[in-house]
């Protein structure tokens, strides 16, 4: 019997299935040196890889890295930014199926599973929401609520769709999809332009319910005002954008 969370494995002497994908988890970091050891030993034994990308950390950041995980593909982006980071994981990752998760313990690794099998369902993208049933936040303040409800309402009024949340960085999706996406800035708006860009070009999302806990250890590099901003810049500015072409090919 496969352990609680491991992604089943068909029987001995079972009819052939189909292969399984392979999940590449994307973690960007920025001086997350004392939540690592929360959130890497919980990483599912069932991913393919895991890629860390570090942003510059001062601390011992890729040091904690490299000795819990020491298999992990640690990338080193010199550009700013949350998105910059994600980017570059994206670009390093080989899997099939590509997790966006946050290194700070506010995210459940185990809560991958839920994705992966959205997206073995026939989804193309799966993302969290803290406000589904079942989810939850202990991380948000009012002010960042308030936000999050209203660049969602705006992105429902503008593109359609029925999202519960916005501003929520737990997403999944099949790596092929990478280039209809096509990720082009740098900072935390980066999570909005995925969810709008899989709207534009009319992909199957699915919304999954997550809880997000309070930080760890440190201090959030987002900044509610500037960051809030740059959000709501980029779905007016995508509003007006043509949707890329939609890339369609087979997994690698």
């Amino acid at each position: 019997m496969s352990p609680p969370g491991a992604l089943a494995l068909p029987e001995a002497g079972a009819a052939p299935s189909l292969p399984l994908p392979r999940v590449s988890f994307v973690i960007p970091t920025l001086n997350e040196a004392n939540n690592l050891p929360w959130l890497l030993p919980r990483i599912p034994s069932w991913a393919h890889e895991v890629v860390i990308v570090d942003g510059r950390s001062t601390d011992d950041t890729v040091m904690v890295a490299r000795r819990l995980r020491p298999d992990a593909t640690i990338v080193m982006e010199g550009r700013r930014g949350k998105g910059a980071a994600l980017r570059a994981g994206f670009a390093a990752a080989t899997g099939d199926i590509i997790v966006m998760i946050d290194a700070d313990g506010s995210m459940v690794p185990e809560e991958a599973l839920v994705f992966v099998g959205a997206l073995m369902a026939g989804a193309d993208l799966v993302k969290g929401s803290r406000f589904l049933q079942g989810a939850g936040t202990g991380d948000m303040s009012f002010v960042r609520m308030l936000g999050n409800w209203g660049l969602t309402l705006t992105v429902r009024i503008l593109y359609g769709g029925v999202f519960s949340d916005l501003c929520y960085g737990y997403i999944a999706f099949w790596r092929k999809h990478v280039a209809t996406l096509d990720c082009d800035c740098d900072g935390f708006e980066i999570e909005t332009l995925i969810n709008v860009r899989a709207l534009k070009n009319q992909l199957a999302i699915v919304e999954v319910p997550s809880f997000e806990a309070p930080r760890i250890s440190g201090e959030s590099n987002l900044h509610a005002i500037r960051d809030g901003w740059r959000v709501l810049t980029t779905i007016l500015r995508e509003r007006i954008v043509a949707p890329a072409p939609l890339v369609q090919h087979g997994m690698p």
